[in-house]
């Protein structure tokens, strides 16, 4: 599916979002619903492997959401306004949809998602890439941040829980307090950042073909089960995170590509060909 603010495109496993808003390249409502639709049609897709979310322009990758709607919406609460959720029936959860859907979608399924940051992220576009497996920055002078307390409110698109716990309280309470922008190598000192490419555009989106295609080669439900492993497992107590640890290494134990791949390495043969099974 393909709309004015997503591009996708599926090859070799690899699934490419390309987002879009021009002339700004900010991510508004619409924009949010349209990702969160596109990535619930991938989430059951097992052909799927790796998702890939990428900036449609040269130097951006999301400028950052967009601030004429977080305006009216500030003015209407600041003039007595109730905003409220539509209502739901008791018997059926509300549905989390839009950019908090997303971000969700993002981190609970199976396929390894990446952000190719290929330039400017800024407050809801950083947030949106520290809900990915990893975040792959182009080298060069281009903004990473979330600096929205300088505009009197906080990171609310999952900023502050997911910082805090990639890179810890005290890091995150310096960056988010004092809104510090900061350029890619600085993001990866910080540790926000996994990688950092090359500036040559092509070369950061080869390099990132490259990273992705490196995944893609890979058992899928052996990466699937390690995610959910490391994502779940860093909410419980340790007791809890290993013995679901071994619940998950059983489960792949009785996998197809596990017996093959086993047998494969004890015998010095080559790695077969992941079927996913």
């Amino acid at each position: 599916m393909t709309s004015e603010y997503v591009t996708s495109s599926i090859q070799n496993h690899i699934a490419t979002l390309t987002l879009s808003n021009p002339p700004t390249h900010t991510i508004n409502a619409a924009g949010s619903r349209a990702l969160f639709q596109e990535l619930e049609g991938l989430a059951n897709n097992r052909d799927v492997r790796v998702i890939v979310l990428t900036g449609a322009s040269d130097d951006i990758f999301v400028r950052h959401y967009e601030v004429g709607e977080l305006a009216v919406s500030s003015e209407r609460l600041v003039g007595g306004e109730v905003l409220t959720p539509k209502p739901s029936s008791s018997q059926t959860p509300r549905r989390v949809g839009g950019l908090a859907g997303a971000m969700r979608l993002l981190e609970g399924m199976d396929a390894i998602t990446i952000a190719a940051i290929n330039g400017m992220a800024m407050g809801g576009g950083l947030e949106l890439a520290l809900s990915c497996d990893f975040r792959l920055a182009r080298e060069g002078a281009f903004n990473l941040g979330l600096p929205e307390t300088g505009v009197g409110i906080l990171p609310g698109g999952g900023g502050t829980q997911r910082l805090a716990r990639l890179i810890g309280v005290g890091k995150a309470l310096d960056l988010i307090l004092h809104g510090q922008i900061m350029r890619p190598e600085a993001a990866l000192e910080h540790g926000i950042v996994s990688r950092v490419f090359s500036n040559n555009l092509q070369t950061y989106r080869s390099e990132v073909a490259s990273f992705a295609a490196n995944l893609a080669q890979r058992a899928p439900r052996a990466l699937a089960n390690s995610k959910r492993a490391i994502r779940e497992g860093i909410e419980l107590p340790l007791s809890e995170g290993l013995r679901r640890e071994s619940e998950l290494f059983r489960e792949l134990m009785g996998t197809e590509d596990a017996a093959l791949a086993l047998r494969a390495a004890f015998e010095g043969k080559p790695r077969p060909e992941f079927k996913g099974q």
